[in-house]
């Protein structure tokens, strides 16, 4: 399997290029400096520059050695334990560094405690043991990675690098051609409505362009072949051409095959780019023209606006089809505004039927009934994906039941190699930039028919360190644009059920799990009979698991010999009960843990233990029935994301919450027993992401601590507000600055207050003009302020306005263009309903309820 092994090598070479970066910025601290480890660390860059090289455009005949194999995965490992290396010494130049300017405004206290770490090596802030990390490095890190550069040079590595030719399998190239034979299952609708994007627009006077876009082997090509062919479209179009275009956009041979479509009898020979263009555009000159360029990649803006150039002499309604897994292709096509059309998955039904078209050359089993069941496992076992139904149906023409039994149990890779789509899932692979492939393969974690959400994933790659920070881009920004980029590829699918989930097609799942190796495990596999090799546990890194109704300290027993696991993650759809033991016992031995996460088991605490988990990034806790958190928590320097939301019995947090300077994401979204919040939340300064603010009596966390967490954005919920006396304290929270705040909801408790003090209150808590949805709740004042009768709220879709019963008229709000869903209820005080509020301005909105 030649193709997993080059998949190792790209992985291996993409988590090489982060170390090499990294390597590049590091900041050591100072402890570190006075005992030479700059040195270590340069000598150690130098050699995995060397690597980079070794394995950059390396040829196939590389990894089908067994020993270039295991080699690659010994660097695999040791590139992971360096990593963990530059951790600790970066959580340590961090804290040494915040030490240090909290110095100029500090007692000796802190000063002692930075020269402590200096002579000692040992941090009293973060925890590291920097005389370990020196020791590992020496003793363990430098000597394996010598020994493995001995390695590469026997293995002759360097020598086959220069002058190579890449010699992977390419592409059959399309054609327009449909046989007698071919028959199109399933697709009658997706035809349907393409050639209505096609054919409908009477009145258009531009030309047409439709971009279907899907997954490898999902039918585009297939479908567009039969659009193609249409006896409505030939005689609709005066002209035709197809062009196969694949990863090598030459806009010179894609103009020459549309020129020889158009005129053939055109001799080109000799013809440069500028008159091939000229010529072209004379041909299709005021004729209604249909082109298809099949299987695009290109994303050059300039490339496509040259190839384009000619087309604006094509009449009006004719039209380009263009078929790409890459949603970003047509985007890029700026000429002419394009119509995307995404295609979906075939049905089991209709894929069975092609695959009997193949195999039997029939419609069905009629006159093969024996066949039946088999073929309907097989075709589970390819998903459904047509294309590779099609090359096993034609694998299978003619062959006695006994050679169906084998491809039925066969390696799956194996026979994707055979049709042509391990080729084509390749290509995308390594046309990924190297920050896509560490991304895309970790997501290898989630099981087949996982459905995931997009922050969820984000958060996870910045927890493992796979988003790096840059200059004045949030981390999460371009996580988001990392995710987009999958989707894109079409790696990634929006899930039918919720638009707002998505999951991996089961042979891209596949890819994933080839891409991550043995770094990646799902416990459930050991069920299903796909245990991982007991050699291989201490090359695992990240591990998932489907919860159960009870999980017994037994069923973690593994967990020990992890020694470097980072990911801890349960994917449990409902509540379910873990042994007390595992996370007062089992947690704390994981010291390498970038994300834990107990979601939806029901216990009730923590172990003081956690604080040791210096690592760690992201901590997931929700729908749990803890009641308090132990003060160690605050130790977890490098914590970004705490997710405590549905946790209904948890009445407090811990008061030094300060330390966690790291912070980003807070989520208490349904703990709702909380009733007051640490002041130090407001130092936090790169927080983004504070679901709830609880306003608490004395010392707690009050409204004006909102004034320095300038990062805020997303929804943002405000409870207890009839504890804000005085109007400087809401003025200071500078609502109306923090504009990617889009939801935001202002509460207060239903007991008897100051109306007249709510009103001034509500006054100064005035969002910006682009909040999307607003709630009001309990209010108790008897009018509305004035930034709620301004008519700036241009993007606001959602307004909720309840159980504010001294109120006595409603706002003036009928000209809020965008509004989409009004809620009133429970204002028992209002008795007309005239003016700007009147139902007649309300025609276009979707959702009204007034009780």
């Amino acid at each position: 399997m030649v193709f997993v092994e080059v998949i190792l090598g790209a992985s291996l070479g993409a988590c090489l290029q982060v170390l090499f970066d990294r390597l590049t910025k590091l900041k050591l601290p100072n402890f570190a400096c006075q005992e030479g480890v700059q040195e270590w660390l340069e000598d150690w860059k130098e050699k995995f520059s060397q690597v980079q090289m070794a394995f950059k455009d390396a040829p196939e005949e590389h990894y089908t050695k067994e020993l270039v194999k295991a080699w690659l995965t010994d660097f695999t490992q040791l590139a992971y334990d360096v990593e963990d290396i530059l951790d600790e010494l970066s959580t340590e130049a961090n804290s040494q560094r915040m030490l240090i300017d909290e110095n100029r405004a500090a007692g000796t206290s802190k000063v002692r405690n930075l020269v402590t770490a200096c002579v000692t090596g040992l941090s009293p802030s973060t925890g590291v043991d920097l005389r370990s990390v020196m020791r590992k490095m020496k003793e363990d890190i430098t000597p394996r990675l010598d020994e493995l550069m001995a390695r590469k040079d026997k293995l002759n590595l360097d020598k086959n690098v220069v002058g190579t030719v890449n010699t992977r399998t390419k592409k059959t190239p399309s054609t327009s051609l449909v046989r007698n034979t071919d028959h199109m299952y399933g697709r009658e609708e997706d035809a349907e409505a393409v050639l209505k994007l096609l054919l409908s627009d009477a009145a258009s006077t531009e030309v047409n362009v439709i971009s279907i876009i899907g997954m490898v082997g999902i039918g585009k090509t297939t479908l567009a072949k039969y659009i193609y062919n249409d006896k409505k479209v030939k005689n609709f179009f005066n002209l035709k051409a197809w062009v196969y275009v694949s990863k090598d956009f030459d806009v010179e041979a894609i103009t020459k095959t549309i020129l020889l479509q158009a005129q053939p009898e055109i001799n080109c020979n000799n013809m440069d780019l500028n008159r091939l263009q000229l010529k072209l555009r004379e041909a299709i000159r005021r004729k209604r023209f249909l082109i298809v360029l099949d299987d695009v990649w290109n994303r050059d803006s300039f490339q496509w606006t040259l190839l384009c150039a000619p087309f604006e002499a094509m009449a009006p309604r004719s039209s380009i089809i263009i078929t790409t897994r890459d949603q970003e292709v047509s985007s890029r096509m700026t000429a002419f505004k394009v119509k995307p059309y995404r295609l979906g998955s075939l049905s089991n039904d209709a894929c069975l039927s092609l695959f009997a078209q193949h195999a039997l050359h029939s419609r069905d089993f009629s006159a093969h009934p024996e066949l039946k069941d088999i073929s309907e496992k097989i075709v589970r076992n390819f998903y459904c994906l047509p294309l590779a139904v099609k090359a096993v149906g034609s694998l299978l023409h003619n062959k006695e039941e006994s050679k169906w039994d084998l491809v039925l149990n066969r390696n799956l890779w194996d026979t994707l190699e055979e049709s042509g789509i391990a080729s084509s899932l390749m290509s995308i692979y390594h046309h990924l930039p190297l920050h896509l492939k560490r991304c895309f393969a970790y997501c290898s974690i989630f099981p087949k028919d996982y459905e995931f959400e997009k922050t969820q994933v984000v958060l996870l790659w910045m927890a493992e360190g796979l988003i790096q920070q840059e200059e004045n881009i949030e981390m999460e920004d371009l996580g988001m644009e990392y995710f987009d980029n999958l989707v894109s590829w079409s790696l990634f699918q929006q899930s039918s059920k919720d638009k707002s989930r998505f999951l991996m097609h089961e042979i891209v799942n596949y890819l994933a799990k080839l891409a991550a190796g043995d770094t990646c495990f799902r416990m459930q596999e050991r069920a299903e009979g796909n245990e991982q090799d007991q050699d291989n546990f201490e090359k695992i890194r990240h591990m998932s698991y489907l919860g159960g109704e009870y999980d017994s300290f037994d069923m973690f027993e593994v967990f020990s010999r992890l020694t470097h696991l980072r990911t801890f993650l349960p994917l449990t759809p409902v509540t379910c009960y873990l042994d007390f033991r595992v996370p007062l016992q089992l947690y704390p031995r994981l010291q390498r843990l970038r994300v834990l996460s107990l979601r939806g088991y029901v216990i009730t605490g923590l172990s003081d233990s956690i604080g040791k988990l210096k690592l760690l990034r992201y901590l997931d806790l929700s729908k749990t029935s803890i009641r308090s958190m132990p003060e160690s928590i605050t130790d977890l320097y490098n914590l970004q994301t705490l997710l405590l939301e549905d946790c209904f019995h948890l009445d407090k947090l811990p008061s030094m919450f300060g330390n966690l300077v790291n912070l980003r994401h807070l989520n208490i979204l349904g703990a709702t027993k909380l009733e007051g919040m640490p002041r130090q939340i407001g130092q936090l300064k790169f927080l983004q992401t504070l679901s709830n603010v609880v306003i608490g009596d004395g010392g707690c966390f009050g409204i004006k601590d909102l004034a320095s967490l300038s990062h805020l954005q997303g929804t943002l919920r405000i409870s207890n507000l009839e504890k804000v006396t005085e109007l400087q304290h809401a003025r200071d929270a500078d609502l109306i600055n923090k504009t990617k705040i889009s939801v935001l909801s202002l509460e207060w408790s239903e007991s008897m207050r100051d109306g007249t003090n709510e009103l001034n209150v509500l006054n100064m808590l005035q969002p910006h003009n682009g909040l999307k949805v607003l709630t009001i709740s309990c209010y108790g004042g008897t009018e509305f302020p004035s930034w709620l009768k301004s008519p700036s709220f241009h993007d606001m879709v959602v307004l909720t306005i309840e159980n504010c019963k001294e109120c006595e008229s409603l706002p003036p709000i009928g000209q809020l263009p965008a509004l989409k869903v009004l809620t009133i209820r429970g204002m028992a005080k209002v008795m007309n309903i005239v003016g700007d509020f009147a139902f007649r301005k309300y025609e276009r909105v979707e959702g009204l309820e007034f009780l």
